[in-house]
Order: C-alpha cells, then sequence, then structure tokens
C-alpha cells in the first residue's frame, strides 16, 4: 500500500513549516518534486530548500519529475483542467511505480500554502486511487491568505461580516460577489481588480509574501493599480514567475 502524504509548506518560507510537516516529510521514503520548467527552476529549488533545511532521514529520496503542462490553448477551460490533472496523475504514478519496490512506502508532496484552499494536488490523488493501492494524508500548512493579513497586519474580515475568496477569472465573468465588502482574490495572472468599479475600493497586495523577494502595496485601487502593475511585471522578469494574492475591502474609511 502506498501512504500519500500531502504537505502544506506555506508561501516558500523554510520556517512556515509546522512540527507536523516536519515530521511528515522526514517520515517519507520518497518526496517528489515537480519541475515546472527552466523559468520556474527556482520554485523546485525552494522544495529542494525545504528538504535541506528540515529533512534528517538519510534514507528518503528526494527526486525530480517534469510536470506536464496544461494546454492553455483548449477552448474549454474546464476539459483542458481535466485532461492536465490526468497527465500528472500519470506522471505521479510512473515515478511511484519505478521508486517504490512492491508499490509499498510512503510517498510526499510538498503543497505550496494548504492543500485545501486552491489547489488541485487532492483531486489529482483522488484520480491515483483507481490506479494504486493508495491512501491519502493531509498535512495542513500556512495558506497564501494567512500569510498575506499577516503581512498587511490586517483582519481577514470585518466584524460579523463575511468574505468571499475568488479567482481572478471570476471577477472577470461576473464582477463583485454579492453580499459581502471583502473579497480575496488568488489564481489572478491578470490583476483582474482592474475589471471592477475602483470608487471605494482599497487592496492589499502581496507578492512573494514571507519571502526574501515580498513586495507589498496597499491603498485605493484608484491610485495604486500602476504600481501594482509594475511591482509583478518587475518580479516576473527577474525571477520568470510572481505569485501574488489580493484583498480588496469596499467603504474602507482611513486606507
Amino acid at each position: 500500500m502506498i501512504e500519500l502524504t500531502l504537505i502544506g509548506i506555506g508561501t516558500g518560507n523554510p520556517r512556515h513549516l509546522t512540527l507536523q510537516a516536519i515530521d511528515a516529510i522526514n517520515a517519507a521514503d520518497l518526496i517528489l518534486i515537480p519541475l515546472k520548467g527552466a523559468d520556474k527552476s527556482d520554485l523546485a529549488g525552494l522544495r529542494r530548500g525545504i528538504c535541506s533545511a528540515h529533512l534528517t532521514n538519510p534514507a528518503a529520496k528526494v527526486i525530480d519529475f517534469a510536470l506536464p503542462v496544461r494546454d492553455a490553448a483548449n477552448p474549454s477551460y474546464r476539459k483542458g483542467v481535466d485532461d492536465w490533472h490526468d497527465a500528472i496523475a500519470e506522471a505521479w504514478m510512473a515515478e511511484i511505480t519505478t521508486h517504490c519496490q512492491g508499490l509499498n512506502g510512503r510517498v510526499a508532496l510538498l503543497v505550496w500554502g494548504d492543500p485545501s484552499l486552491y489547489d488541485s494536488t487532492l483531486r489529482i490523488a483522488e484520480r491515483l486511487k483507481s490506479r494504486l493501492p493508495i491512501t491519502t494524508k493531509v498535512i495542513p500548512g500556512i495558506t497564501a491568505i494567512q500569510a498575506l493579513c499577516a503581512a498587511h497586519a490586517i483582519p481577514l474580515n470585518e466584524i460579523g461580516a463575511p468574505v468571499q475568496i475568488t479567482t481572478g477569472r471570476q471577477l472577470r465573468d461576473h464582477g463583485w460577489p454579492a453580499g459581502t465588502d471583502t473579497v480575496v482574490a488568488m489564481l489572478d495572472g491578470e490583476c483582474s481588480f482592474q475589471s471592477l468599479d475602483p470608487a471605494g475600493l482599497t487592496i492589499f497586495w502581496g507578492a512573494c509574501v514571507a519571502m526574501p523577494e515580498e513586495v507589498l502595496i496597499k491603498g485605493r485601487v484608484a491610485e495604486v493599480t500602476a504600481q501594482i502593475l509594475q511591482a509583478r511585471a518587475d518580479l516576473r522578469a527577474r525571477h520568470g514567475w510572481v505569485m501574488d494574492i489580493y484583498l480588496l475591502r469596499r467603504n474602507l474609511p482611513n486606507a
């Protein structure tokens, strides 16, 4: 039986790991590190850095594997994602069958933030259950939302008020969600807050939060949009990638 452990590692800072996460890393026989291409090699390096900082089990194997790329040209976004997840499950299976003799052992994957929040690792793990004898265990991690709120020293919610967590695509397609004055946008490569009426909107934006490259910007959307776009472009030019997140609030006084 394969025990697959999905370990939340926070936003890339090795000090984000919980004691439970460190124990799980050291209990693994095989740790899989996805490679997302030369322009994102730093991401694999960050995972390897976490292993270097916390892995003390000499028997654990740390193996890189090529992560399949989603076909962005597929006219059906959902079908493209489903096909992509199937391909990733096949890649996991190939590594597990190669490195886990007799299909027994403990396999770990290091997941940015927390596996439960806008991450598909759990859904991909479900695909493996029809292919391999497998159980899944999750170690929670610090989410990008927690890291963003901590970096700006703000609460996630206003008193007794709801929060909507959504994506850039949803903001662009459907506008401001009804029933809330606080919105957190994830997976937004297009700064989709630009599609909203900026009147009364305050943004708390962060890129590479809690990492050495961290950039934080806050203010009225109408006043800081150009600054955010420039900061994001600069980070992408330097690193080949950028991970950012933002919180929007309506009608916030004294921003």
